[in-house]
């Protein structure tokens, strides 16, 4: 039984590792449709975003059954646990990528996120979520520890974006909208950046068996 328990451990780990990549495709393409005006892309960010519900539920399944079929002992719960956070943190990346790409079929013809640092914030959000999941595929506490200072580089990226948006409206107040628009796709990276945050936690928890209380506003 031990054995067959291991098995589905490793499935386990291997659908996390899916869905993780699947949070990086949507990310990656819905900043590429809000850089080039690629329709397409942002329409490769909700597939992927449908990929990744569809995958959350068959990870919450396979640990409901690791939970109720076996006899888990303490590191197998930890592993367990961990992964049912960090499919729930995954599912939200999935929604603010999607989000996002929605928000620049309206603002595509804008050259006003140009005139910003949302292209840096949006590189050091894919940055933290790609790094939280190679912290857990090596099961790498050092870079898991990275990832969550880290985020003080995206939170002061988001100030900055919001700053530049109020001196544009400020010179032009006919942007207003369009700005408006893009402080929200700054707001969605930014709470991408704090689930990378969550996940990396999750991963020290399951390595460590201590964690900090850390709760994205949804």
């Amino acid at each position: 039984m031990r054995v067959h328990f291991d098995e589905q451990l490793k499935l386990l780990n291997t659908e996390l590792i899916t869905m993780g990549a699947l949070c990086e495709d949507a990310i990656s393409a819905s900043v590429r449709a809000l850089f080039e005006n690629n329709d397409e892309s942002a329409a490769k960010a909700e597939e992927a975003e449908n990929q990744i519900d569809h995958k959350e539920r068959e990870i919450e399944s396979l640990c409901m059954r690791l939970l109720l079929q076996q006899q888990p002992v303490a590191g197998d719960l930890r592993i367990i646990s961990s992964a049912l956070k960090m499919i729930s943190d995954m599912e939200r990346i999935g929604d603010q990528a999607s989000d996002i790409a929605e928000i620049t079929r309206v603002i595509n013809k804008s050259d006003i996120k140009s005139s910003t640092h949302l292209h840096d914030m949006s590189d050091a959000a894919i940055h933290m979520v790609t790094e939280s999941i190679d912290s857990f595929v090596k099961k790498d506490l050092v870079l898991a520890k990275a990832v969550q200072k880290y985020d003080d580089v995206v939170d002061g990226k988001f100030d900055q974006v919001k700053n530049e948006l109020i001196s544009i409206i400020a010179e032009s107040p006919q942007s207003g909208e369009v700005c408006l628009d893009i402080l929200m796709i700054a707001k969605y990276l930014e709470r991408i950046g704090d689930h990378a945050v969550n996940i990396a936690e999750w991963v020290e928890y399951s390595i460590t068996g201590s964690h900090v209380l850390y709760e994205v506003e949804r």
